[in-house]
């Protein structure tokens, strides 16, 4: 009887089609937007990013609606110099900040359970879907639960959301590419150099998104959660 290609086994054998999806890290280098809204806080913002997890950088410009009023904001954030910065471009005015975070990389950690694999779009033909894990823990000091979505080709950011006492929170990405077109966007402008730092109101930039929740709610900022990886870590 003659041997059967290596390639038809592969095809006979279930082993050979179904291998099971493990956590992941993202691309050190991403720029894309997203989309965040919240359950209680009344808020929704869209925004475009730049993540560079090798220099622990990231830039956001911001339009959202916070408690039915509008606003934008562009920061940038560089951990490894523990500072924050808020840019205004048209304006060529920027105010500095210390920002007392820790920079956690986007990755589905090693803990992280698996609550199944799926199809967004269409698997009937070639290109009409894309293949996702969708993952499921506990935030850090049991202060609630996340699930998180990601490509199982290239661990891509896609969904992510938590549950905290405050509520629910849902991250929405899309438009990702893998690099930064634009490494300059990264570094403070020109302007910043002699960037005024403001008076201090006992706040204190916690994450991503308690950025602009200080500043367009008033009082002290919200410890809101971050997108897929970002706050996972324990």
């Amino acid at each position: 009887m003659p041997k059967l290609p290596l390639l038809l086994l592969c095809l006979l054998a279930p082993a050979c089609l179904a291998q099971k999806p493990h956590p992941c890290k993202s691309p050190p280098l991403l720029t894309g937007a997203l989309v965040v809204s919240t359950q209680n806080e009344k808020l929704w913002v869209y925004a475009n990013y730049m993540y560079d997890a090798i220099g622990r950088r990231i830039r956001l410009k911001e339009f959202g609606v916070s408690d039915n009023k509008t606003f934008s904001l562009e920061v940038l954030l560089l951990f490894r110099e523990a500072a924050m910065y808020t840019i205004d471009t048209e304006k060529r005015k920027c105010t500095k900040q210390p920002l007392k975070a820790d920079f956690q990389p986007m990755e589905i950690p090693k803990d992280a359970h698996l609550v199944g694999q799926a199809v967004l779009g269409s698997s009937s033909a070639p290109g009409q879907g894309l293949l996702v894990n969708t993952w499921q823990g506990e935030l850090p000091n049991n202060t609630g639960s996340y699930i998180g979505t990601v490509t199982e080709f290239g661990c891509i950011p896609v969904s992510s959301a938590y549950h905290t006492s405050s509520g629910w929170m849902v991250t929405s990405f899309f438009n990702n590419v893998i690099g930064i077109l634009d490494p300059d966007q990264l570094n403070p402008p020109d302007f910043c150099q002699q960037a005024e730092e403001p008076a201090a109101d006992g706040g204190e930039p916690a994450d991503f998104f308690s950025l602009f929740a200080k500043r367009h709610r008033g009082g002290p900022a919200a410890r809101l959660p971050q997108p897929p990886g970002a706050n996972f870590k324990k």
